[in-house]
C-alpha cells in the first residue's frame, strides 16, 4: 500500500513557474513508477509526466515537453514537478500517481488526492 499527498499547487501568472511536490509513505518506494496527471474542468484526466524506477528514464506528454521536468529522490521517498513557463491551459488538478509498471494511462494503481495548480492570463 502507498499512500500519496501532493503540494505545491496554486495560482500563478501565466509565463510563471511552480513546483509540485509529492511525499510517498512506505519504504518500497523505489519499486514504483511515479507519474504525474492532470484533470481539467470537464475534460478526462491526462497524462503529463512519468519516471522510472531510479529515475534513470523520463516521459512527457507534448503539451509539457520543454516546460515541465519531473525528478524523484528516492531517499526522501519524493517526487516533483517543476513547471516552467505555465499557460493558461495548464489550469487543472494535478494528480501524483504510483505503479509498479510503466505506464502511460489511467491504469496506476495509487493516487493522490490532488492539487489545484491555475494559471491566470
Amino acid at each position: 500500500q502507498v499512500q500519496l499527498v501532493e503540494s505545491g499547487g496554486g495560482l500563478v501568472q501565466a509565463g510563471g513557474s511552480l513546483r509540485l511536490s509529492c511525499a510517498a509513505s512506505g519504504r518500497t518506494f523505489s519499486t514504483y513508477v511515479m507519474g504525474w496527471f492532470r484533470q481539467a474542468p470537464g475534460k478526462e484526466r491526462d497524462f503529463v509526466a512519468a519516471i522510472t524506477w531510479n529515475g534513470d528514464y523520463t516521459y512527457y506528454a507534448d503539451f509539457v515537453k520543454g516546460r515541465f521536468t519531473i525528478y524523484r529522490d528516492n531517499a526522501k521517498n519524493t517526487v516533483d514537478l517543476q513547471m516552467n513557463s505555465l499557460k493558461p491551459e495548464d489550469t487543472a488538478v494535478y494528480y501524483c500517481a504510483a505503479d509498479k509498471g510503466l505506464r502511460f494511462g489511467n491504469g496506476y494503481d495509487y493516487w493522490g488526492q490532488g492539487t489545484q495548480v491555475t494559471v491566470s492570463s
